[in-house]
């Protein structure tokens, strides 16, 4: 529990607090193209899409070829679903009931 304690300061704060800020999904583009590389959303928005298709049940081959991303990628996505604190599924799942409520 230390480790991830650990991750928990001030700046990583400030980070979540100005996220949890964004009211919109055109500010969370304006935020996250300032913020981050093209391909550093792109890879969020791949790891996303693979947690959804795993926690769907599909195969590493089947995932492979929908989001293409490497097997090693899926295994630590896999892994953070089996293993970790539950945000990909936690997320996942609050979207997906937000979709149906609208």
């Amino acid at each position: 529990m230390a480790e991830k304690n650990s991750r928990r300061n001030e700046t990583t704060d400030a980070l979540f607090d100005a996220i949890l800020s964004l009211e919109s999904r055109e500010e969370c583009y304006a935020f996250f193209e300032d913020l981050c590389t093209v391909k550093e959303i792109s890879d969020m928005a791949q790891r996303l899409q693979a947690a959804k298709l795993l926690l769907d049940g599909a195969t590493y081959e089947q995932i492979v070829k929908a989001v293409e991303i490497s097997t090693a990628t899926i295994s630590r996505i896999n892994r953070c679903i089996q293993y970790g604190s539950g945000g990909y599924r936690d997320t996942i799942e609050k979207v997906r009931a937000q979709a149906e409520k609208q």
